[in-house]
């Protein structure tokens, strides 16, 4: 009885939590930054684990450390918006820089296009 009560608790919390979720609006700025995080490379580039790899990939993972400090820090919806914008172009240019030294070193980042 104990359990099934626990578990009742739980399912009810949770689920308030993703109404809460659904029913807050999106924010352009997170919007974008989610689109950005679509394209945050997850292989190195042919393949070479080399120092940009793990600088990328170290300041990818500090963005994304600073972002929910800063969401948490948040004490309005500007404060917010600047929040998601600031990651938004942190990734951008991690990723920007990382494929423009990996190409200085002649390795190009692929694409495939089906049409």
């Amino acid at each position: 009885m104990k359990n099934t009560f626990a578990a009742i608790i739980a399912f009810s919390f949770g689920a308030v939590s993703i109404a809460a979720n659904a029913a807050a609006p999106l924010l352009i700025e997170e919007s974008l930054a989610r689109e950005e995080e679509q394209r945050i490379i997850t292989n190195p580039i042919a393949g070479i684990e080399n120092n940009f790899w793990f600088d990328y990939r170290g300041d990818i993972n500090e963005a994304q450390k600073e972002l929910s400090s800063d969401l948490r820090r948040a004490s309005d919806i500007e404060d917010i918006r600047d929040a998601w914008e600031e990651y938004t172009f942190e990734l951008a240019g991690e990723r920007r820089h990382y494929v423009k030294e990996m190409a200085e070193r002649g390795y190009r980042m692929g694409s495939v296009t089906v049409g």
